[in-house]
């Protein structure tokens, strides 16, 4: 556990991760840690033959391609830290091969069911912000992480923008439409001092305690908003939601992939595939030859 906590800071103060790529890190680690010691094992005497046998535990617990890929990627960049610091004389998790990420596409709605969602009114005393929350997920593509770090000094209502800091606090300028911008101001100004009840918070998004929002009250939320809707929703879905439908409009990649904050391209690509799916399935229902 030694070991761990020292890589974890290493990444802290080396690499200059976010808190949530660092909790990703130390989640994944101590699970596998905690299934070494079934065997008897230290993490840093592990073989291939443990990582492998670990990695099946994972698809027997019905974990998703997309979380063992993490784990996969949390451990090989564990036992390189422990390779350069001659702790251990081989890697390994060198030969292990991640399994495809995306072999499942990212869920997206039509725009007719994002636009019966934005039209769907949020209920109670927190109305206003769950709204223009809804909007500005949809308009900008934020990660619920970003989206609930919002301060009100990123936001730039008269240029149309918004400051965001994503992955590795790498900062990005996100394009807001005008409808979500007129939400959040309507929330600003009306809703978030009743929450705040004379408090202070720098955060945009407030909880009725004058907290900052989190995510897993957001998820909660945004799926009941689904509900009432009759749409089911995912935590991902309304920034799948942006990508695909902007491809779908016209939008080149590179700007799609700025906006989405991705670092690497091929990760912005899958929702070119979502979208030439999507056309396949048009042609093969109303083309007379299809």
């Amino acid at each position: 556990m030694e070991f761990i906590d020292q890589f974890i800071t290493y990444l802290s103060v080396e690499k200059g991760l976010s808190r949530n790529t660092l909790t990703s890190y130390h989640t994944d680690l101590k699970k596998f840690l905690s299934f070494l010691k079934e065997r008897d094992r230290e993490i840093d005497a592990a073989s291939r033959a443990d990582i492998i046998d670990f990695i099946a535990q994972l698809r027997i617990e019905s974990y998703s391609i997309s979380s063992i890929c993490r784990y996969i990627s949390s451990l090989k960049a564990y036992y390189r830290y422990l390779l350069l610091e001659q702790r251990i004389e081989s890697d390994p998790s060198e030969d292990i091969q991640s399994p495809k990420k995306w072999e499942r596409l990212p869920k997206s709605l039509s725009v007719s069911d994002v636009q019966t969602l934005l039209a769907t009114p949020c209920a109670g005393k927190t109305a206003l912000r769950d709204a223009a929350m809804l909007q500005l997920i949809y308009s900008s593509g934020l990660r619920v992480s970003e989206l609930i770090a919002v301060k009100l000094g990123d936001i730039h209502f008269d240029a149309g923008f918004i400051r965001v800091v994503g992955k590795g606090s790498k900062e990005r300028v996100v394009p807001v439409n005008l409808r979500s911008l007129e939400q959040i101001k309507r929330y600003i100004e009306q809703e978030r001092p009743v929450l705040l009840k004379k408090r202070k918070s720098a955060y945009v998004f407030i909880t009725s305690r004058g907290k900052p929002m989190s995510r897993q009250r957001f998820w909660q939320t945004l799926k009941a908003i689904g509900k009432q809707a009759g749409i089911e929703l995912s935590p991902h879905t309304m920034r799948h939601c942006f990508a695909t439908h902007l491809l779908e409009g016209g939008a080149d990649l590179r700007s799609v992939q700025k906006m989405l904050g991705h670092s690497d391209i091929a990760s912005t690509q899958i929702y070119t595939k979502v979208t030439t799916d999507r056309i396949r399935k048009v042609f093969n229902k109303y083309h007379p030859r299809a």
